[in-house]
């Protein structure tokens, strides 16, 4: 709806004017003032809720769509105005015998009531009404097309027929819950986020407002899925290759900064899995703007050979106030207290046992050994990795007063591998490096393609590798961006 289109303020009666409602003890203790005020000083009432409240009389008007109330700024009641040409010029809020007594001239009274008593929330501010009333009254900055759906259709079963779900049940975009969750976010709506694979199709803010709201997003969370929409939509992380692999890899998010802990993300306790809504929507919210905007549908570009639960969405925050070593963001080229969000490309995480190492040398070289079975153990520096290490197994480095810096070094060294071992046909097993790399020392990283974050529960000698996709110009590149307000 366009401005011009939208109904006019409706000008409230001049002379003294209070708005209330049945629903609010204050409103009920004052009820006899209200009368007074009408015989003593010509009141009009203004009731939001029961149009019989304070009394049945002419002198007591039905806000019935609550258009005064929204146009006239009322948000608690009772409100007292003094009202000239239409407009409130004075007002006082909740009850208070002697600004009552001042705004009005009128003098005794509420003989017997308290001096004062705090009001209610006008129900033009209630989270019930508050988003349709903009959208009615404000006109919509929405550009987005409309889908109008028959009286007796289902709006779960509509959105699923229309291909719009990742086969989960998906929340319907309506007009006042997209209005709701441009709040979360200063940037414009029509402003352009990425360009999203693999149709290549231009993504503004508030089409990714739509996707967080069908997947389930709260508006706090509307940056962080607009900063991971910008990190997945790079060239650098290729969600067009991503997708039409068919290794079983998705986007892995993490974010980093002030902004985990304000909307309360995981990283402790099943941080990479369910249970956190933060965690759960976010991921899923990335993956709904590549499918709904992007177009990338299993079984039409998205080709994985088995898929995996990173493709419905894989998001938690990394424990920074638990670790003695910089962050991932940090490590990275971040500062410390910039909110970021990390886009890597992998599959689902697998345990990594050890509940017996007491130095961190041991844990080390097992971790090594583990980390060196990464997709396969005989491709080398072809794929990246993440290493999600927990509180129980970064406790012998901290104990040991290991740095990140030591840690990486020492791990490294110890993933250094004989390429003789590793050749092509050695031990009977056709995969394998080239024969010109025979008698050399081999990485099983490149460098920095070992990401290394620390999250998960205080209790539980576990840890999580997430292997990666290939890397590189013609794979996939970990990227890291600013999470903006």
């Amino acid at each position: 709806m366009m401005s011009s289109d939208l109904p006019s303020a409706p000008p409230l009666p001049d002379g003294l004017v209070a708005v209330v409602k049945r629903d609010c003890p204050t409103c009920e203790l004052v009820a006899p003032v209200l009368s007074d005020l009408h015989d003593r000083a010509g009141l009009t009432v203004i009731t939001q809720d029961d149009p019989h409240f304070p009394t049945d009389a002419g002198w007591v008007h039905h806000d019935t769509d609550l258009a005064l109330s929204w146009h006239h700024d009322i948000d608690t009641v009772p409100t007292l105005l003094r009202v000239s040409g239409g407009v409130g010029e004075q007002r006082t809020v909740g009850w208070s015998r002697d600004e009552w007594e001042q705004l009005t001239g009128v003098d005794g009274l509420g003989d017997g009531l308290p001096d004062w008593r705090p009001g209610c929330g006008s129900l033009s501010v209630d989270p019930a009404h508050a988003d349709d009333l903009a959208v009615r009254f404000s006109g919509s900055r929405l550009r987005s097309r409309r889908v109008e759906l028959a009286s007796l259709e289902d709006e779960w079963e509509a959105m699923w027929d229309r291909g719009w779900s990742d086969g989960l049940p998906v929340v319907p975009p309506t007009e006042s819950r997209v209005t709701r969750m441009l709040q979360g976010t200063t940037r414009d709506p029509s402003e352009i986020v990425a360009t999203v694979p693999p149709a290549l199709v231009e993504c503004t803010v508030e089409k990714v407002a739509v996707n967080a709201v069908m997947a389930g997003c709260k508006p706090e969370h509307l940056p962080v899925v607009i900063g991971a929409v910008e990190a997945a939509c790079t060239d650098e992380f290729n969600m067009h290759g991503v997708l039409a692999t068919t290794m079983s890899v998705g986007p892995v998010l993490v974010v980093n900064g002030p902004m985990a802990a304000r909307i309360g993300m995981n990283s402790g306790l099943n941080a990479l899995g369910q249970g956190n809504r933060a965690n759960s929507t976010i991921g899923r919210a990335l993956q709904l703007v590549v499918r709904n905007v992007g177009g990338g549908r299993p079984g039409e570009v998205d080709r994985a050979t088995f898929g995996s639960p990173a493709k419905v969405g894989f998001c938690f925050a990394e424990d920074e106030a638990g670790s003695p070593w910089t962050s991932l963001a940090q490590s990275r080229g971040w500062q410390p207290g910039q909110s970021t969000v990390t886009a890597f490309a992998g599959e689902s995480p697998r345990i990594f046992m050890d509940e017996r190492s007491r130095s961190p040398e041991s844990l080390t070289r097992h971790l090594a050994e583990a980390l060196q079975a990464t997709v396969s153990p005989r491709m080398m520096m072809g794929v990246d990795a993440m290493l999600v290490l927990s509180p129980e197994h970064m406790a012998r480095y901290a104990d040991a007063g290991w740095s990140r810096d030591r840690f990486m070094d020492e791990l490294s060294a110890e993933l250094l591998c004989d390429a003789d071992e590793l050749l092509a046909g050695a031990r009977g097993v056709a995969a394998g490096l080239p024969p010109e790399a025979a008698g050399e020392q081999v990485p099983k990283f490149r460098p920095g393609g070992l990401l290394v974050v620390h999250a998960g529960s205080k209790a539980g000698l576990f840890s999580a590798i997430i292997g990666g996709w290939p890397n590189g110009p013609r794979g996939s590149d970990p990227v890291t961006c600013a999470i903006t307000p």
